[in-house]
């Protein structure tokens, strides 16, 4: 277990099977993988500039998981002909770290380490499966997918925690497995909270009664605690997303929509 102030570690403490991450943009946001082994990292992303689908400049600027080499300049040396544009890609340490610090997120912690930690997306009370376990489904989903990239519901920190412990969602309406989300929910939920103001008659106390339902909203969300997550097996996740895809619906197209909005013939 790596400390409450910080779960940064060295390259040479990592070993194969280990859920990791970087801080991205000023420590907004971190992006998580699997180590894999030999240098090598396998992780779910979105196009660089897509990320989290708004198609706004706050794509690339909050929540950019892509590496940096598979978009700009000559491809990476080690990695640059494994590189996939999105979805599970596998890349060198340096490429995943994109210059960034490596830190190890941590689990089977305690119900009060969990709440030192002010910031989520760093561990969980989840229990982690073997290494072999956790290795064997992060190369299967690289070879068959993760599905469709969703900052709210299947996310790269989704992707890992999953491999870490096989564990679903099984509720529809959720944040996923992600701390990083679940974080932000519950200070959001906090601060609407705004009959809370009568609770308390001064501001210190107010501000106690928010970080506490801050600190109640991760712990309720984390996947350790959470009564509706199931444990899938990797193929039959594949299978079931798989299936998902072939039965959705196409696409319009712009012909299409043409045909919709005013008739489908040619103008006169």
């Amino acid at each position: 277990m790596v400390g409450v102030l910080s779960n940064r570690v060295d390259r040479q403490d990592v070993k194969a099977g280990d859920h990791i991450y970087s801080w991205r943009t000023a420590y907004i946001y971190a992006h998580h993988g699997i180590y894999v082994g030999d240098g090598m990292v396998i992780h779910f992303t979105r196009a660089a500039g897509h990320e989290i689908g708004t198609g706004t400049f706050l794509d690339s600027f909050l929540f950019s998981s892509s590496p940096v080499a598979t978009t700009d300049g000559p491809p990476c040396q080690k990695c640059g002909h494994l590189m996939r544009r999105e979805g599970v890609i596998m890349s060198c340490l340096n490429c995943f770290l994109d210059g960034g610090n490596l830190y190890l997120f941590d689990y089977a912690v305690s119900p009060a380490f969990f709440l030192a930690k002010a910031r989520g997306g760093t561990c969980t009370l989840a229990t982690s499966d073997p290494y072999d376990a956790v290795i064997h489904r992060a190369r299967y989903l690289l070879d068959n997918g993760f599905g469709i990239y969703c900052l709210f519901k299947n996310n790269c920190e989704d992707f890992a925690i999953y491999c870490k412990t096989g564990l679903l969602v099984e509720t529809a309406f959720s944040v996923g497995r992600s701390g990083q989300l679940a974080s932000l929910t519950a200070a959001f939920s906090a601060v609407a909270s705004s009959p809370l103001r009568f609770l308390t008659t001064s501001a210190g106390g107010l501000a106690i009664v928010t970080s506490g339902m801050y600190c109640v909203g991760r712990y309720v969300s984390d996947i350790g605690v959470r009564r509706d997550v199931v444990k899938v097996p990797v193929e039959r996740l594949v299978e079931h997303n798989t299936l998902v895809a072939s039965v959705a619906p196409p696409q319009a197209t712009e012909t299409d929509v043409t045909a919709v909005q005013g008739g489908g013939g040619s103008p006169s």
